[in-house]
């Protein structure tokens, strides 16, 4: 196929303040020295940038006011000479500013500059400093970055935006007794408690990464190493020793080579706000996945699957969001269903779609933010758009696009070509679905793009639920003693007979959960019931396994079962994860008197632990309603 211009090089992203329209980022070398005394990262950050129209005088980057620049200075092409530029920082938006550097002359088009600025990062949404007693051991101090998705400004002026891509390298000092670990392809340790690292394929700024901390490593495969602090790793080598290679050659038989050389994942600090970052070679995950049972190592498939879809193939600005994650979604069930079958994968499905119906009832399914593809507004956070919507209804469509091809290896044949096709390169929905198209001739000549109710822009451009869900029937195998099971449990008389006949100790994680879910559905139950379902399953209410934890406590709380309010006070405690925080405190604020009070007693003594953004939303929950 010949190559076509893409959509993406005309696509604006007002979340970004920089002038990433002008000038292309080919490398970024940052030098850095952490202080935890101060809290401080301090060094510089040196751009090499290709001006791309002539007449260009003014150079815009993005920066935060919790980053303080120092000199700006442009260095000749020896790297020897400098001049020092005239700079100033603008106002941009609540989340960011904006660092104007006025260029010594006017460029060229084509012509080459490095430009390098000094500057101090402090306590920022995107550089999180955490005190000793916030970590799993408790000893030492930690620092981590956190880029996605417009909070690298935090870190580094940058071109905080998906829409271009660079490599990078980087020197972090660290204090005696640290060890830092970087989003790189390559990294070594050097003298005088230095790490040196290079990111040799082009990146987004977003997906540079930092961690600083009491950090140790032990190899789990023949790519892959799992990082944590040292009271955590032999937990994370035993849940994931021989498991990820298998999951990384599954991916590379559906979607191509994995490029990225090794695949490793730290476990973070209980506090990180996520599930998984799929920061490049090394993914930063919540120690929840600690189960001591694998029974959640399977969630490390959604990170893995992003090496191909986000990482290799990124949305070009947040409105189209959902190009990373509904394909990384789809290709996530794909993985699954070639490793444990389509049963289970049905059933992996059928949670992620009751995600999607809980947040579309509690949202309006008309809101704006419930389309694929979303107007972000100037001054709006990218991050305040985030919801179920761009992984559950974007899985929807690309499962629909499957299902016009009729023929899943030929599907298979097309994620293979169209990551391909824009490795490396950031697009726009219209890029991915003309190559859909043309990979597809027949499919055009039908004109299916048009279709009635299933229009591809209906898809993109209308809230509402998916016009087009999967079939989830190969999962009935699963979810119908669920189901059944659920019914035993919301009568007003229990038959304990018929409920201890059914065996769920054989049920595997996720079979569980869309039990539980059910149950959540038809709570409140009947008085006394919620206990007896505690008692009868042990394996639920006292799981350490965090997606049954979850439930559990919104079950408690939604039955207002106080004598195990303790438990959703411990979970509370443990983790800051946002997908299990949130949920929680609404359950709490909906609930009784007693669940509120709970609410703000154990947020006051959480706060600190959480990530600047869940704290945001957690605090928006509990204000009192106008």
């Amino acid at each position: 196929m010949s190559p076509r211009p893409l959509h993406s090089n005309r696509a604006t992203d007002v979340a970004s303040a920089s002038s990433f329209r002008a000038f292309k980022p080919l490398k970024l070398t940052l030098s850095l020295e952490v202080d935890f005394g101060q809290r401080e990262l301090r060094g510089s950050a040196k751009w090499e940038l290709r001006c791309l129209q002539d007449g260009e005088t003014i150079l815009n980057l993005d920066v935060h006011p919790s980053l303080r620049v120092g000199t700006v200075r442009t260095l000749g092409s020896s790297g020897l000479e400098s001049r020092v530029l005239k700079h100033t920082v603008q106002p941009f938006t609540r989340y960011g500013e904006q660092l104007e550097v006025n260029l010594a002359e006017p460029c060229r088009g084509g012509e080459d500059l490095q430009l390098e600025i000094e500057y101090t990062a402090g306590q920022g949404p995107g550089v999180c400093w955490l005190d000793p007693e916030q970590t799993a051991g408790k000893q030492k101090p930690y620092v981590y970055t956190q880029g996605q998705a417009v909070l690298n400004r935090c870190f580094f002026p940058c071109f905080d935006t998906p829409a271009v891509k660079s490599t990078y390298c980087a020197t972090i000092k660290v204090p005696e007794g640290f060890t830092a670990v970087m989003s790189a392809t390559t990294w070594e340790k050097k003298e005088n408690n230095t790490y040196a690292f290079r990111m040799d394929q082009p990146i987004p700024s977003y997906l540079v990464a930092l961690a600083v901390g009491d950090i140790t490593s032990a190899e789990v495969g023949p790519r892959t190493r799992v990082w944590a602090e040292p009271c955590l790793i032999q937990a994370a080598k035993q849940e994931f020793d021989g498991v990820i290679e298998e999951f990384l050659s599954t991916g590379e038989k559906l979607f191509g080579p994995y490029l990225w050389g090794r695949y490793d994942v730290l476990f973070m600090p209980p506090s990180f706000p996520f599930g998984g970052m799929e920061n490049p070679c090394i993914t930063f995950v919540t120690p929840c996945l600690l189960a001591g049972d694998r029974s959640l190592a399977d969630v490390i498939i959604h990170e893995i699957s992003h090496s191909w879809f986000g990482n290799l193939v990124t949305n070009a600005n947040w409105g189209e969001f959902w190009l990373n994650e509904g394909f990384t979604m789809y290709a996530q069930r794909r993985i699954s269903t070639a490793l444990y079958g389509p049963a289970y994968t049905c059933l992996e499905a059928a949670t992620g779609r009751a995600l999607l119906r809980q947040h579309m009832d509690t949202s309006g399914e008309d809101h704006p933010l419930n389309k694929l593809r979303v107007k972000i507004e100037p001054g709006v956070d990218p991050d305040d758009t985030y919801n179920e919507t761009p992984y559950e209804k974007g899985y929807c469509f690309v499962s629909y696009l499957a299902h016009l091809v009729g023929d899943q290896s030929k599907f298979d044949a097309f994620l293979q070509a169209y990551v391909n096709e824009f490795k490396f390169q950031s697009i726009m929905a219209d890029d991915a679905l003309e190559f859909y198209l043309e990979y597809f001739p027949e499919l055009k000549a039908k004109k299916v793009e048009t279709i009635p109710g299933l229009e591809f822009d209906r898809w993109l451009n209308t809230p509402g639920w998916p016009p087009f869900v999967p079939d989830l029937s190969a999962g009935d195998s699963l979810m119908k003693p669920a189901d059944e099971l659920t019914v035993l449990w919301a009568a007003s008389t229990l038959n304990m007979e018929a409920i201890k006949s059914v065996d769920i100790s054989t049920w595997k994680t996720y079979q569980l959960v869309y039990f539980l879910d059910r149950v959540l559905e038809k709570s409140p139950l009947p008085a006394g019931n919620i206990v007896q379902l505690g008692e009868e399953y042990p394996m639920i209410s006292k799981a350490k396994n965090a997606e049954l934890r979850l439930r559990w406590c919104q079950l408690v709380l939604k039955n207002n079962h106080e004598p195990h309010f303790g438990q959703v006070k411990d979970f509370l405690h443990s983790q800051g994860k946002q997908k299990y925080t949130l949920p929680i405190y609404r359950a709490m604020k909906n609930g009784s008197e007693a669940a509120k009070g709970l609410a703000v007693e154990t947020f006051s003594a959480t706060c600190s632990q959480l990530h600047e953004n869940v704290q945001k939303y957690v605090k928006k929950i509990l204000a009192p309603e106008s």
